[in-house]
């Protein structure tokens, strides 16, 4: 959980927050800081993992929205869907080396996207591959923060 610059309590999807919400014993809570190393932008400041098969399942489907820094990082996974979902994402899909394999910019309401060379895939805020300059070929580096 983390205060947004509008002061509103968030939770993104990951094991501590799951485990809290359903009474599970609490782990230390994880979050990413995750970097494009070609060109030093910034795509996450505090993603969530989501690493478990429940939490892959879930994703960000409770959510509301995504603001920037947000972000959630599913592994292993390769496929997305946005049934049910309340707004567009990016995705980018990477693999085992986080290199960028496949990016799909606004993945909008009811849409699937697949790449199954991918083994993980990050789900960002919409807007952010343009904004980042983030292209396929780049690789990212995951700091856990």
């Amino acid at each position: 959980m983390y205060s947004n610059p509008s002061g509103q309590q968030k939770f993104l999807i990951d094991g501590a927050t799951f485990l809290l919400r359903t009474g599970l014993t609490l782990v230390p809570e994880k979050r990413l800081r995750v970097t494009n190393r070609r060109n030093g932008a910034l795509l996450t400041t505090h993603g969530g993992i989501a690493n478990t098969s429940e939490l892959r399942r879930r994703g960000l489907l409770q959510h509301e929205s995504l603001e920037e820094g947000d972000g959630l990082w599913i592994a292993p996974c390769e496929a997305v869907h946005c049934f049910g979902m309340k707004f567009a994402i990016d995705v980018v899909y990477l693999n085992k080396q986080k290199k960028i394999l496949k990016l799909r910019p606004n993945l909008g309401r009811n849409r699937i996207s697949f790449c199954l060379r991918a083994h993980s895939v990050l789900e960002l805020p919409a807007g952010t591959i343009a904004r980042t300059g983030t292209l396929v070929g780049d690789e990212l580096e995951f700091e856990k923060v």
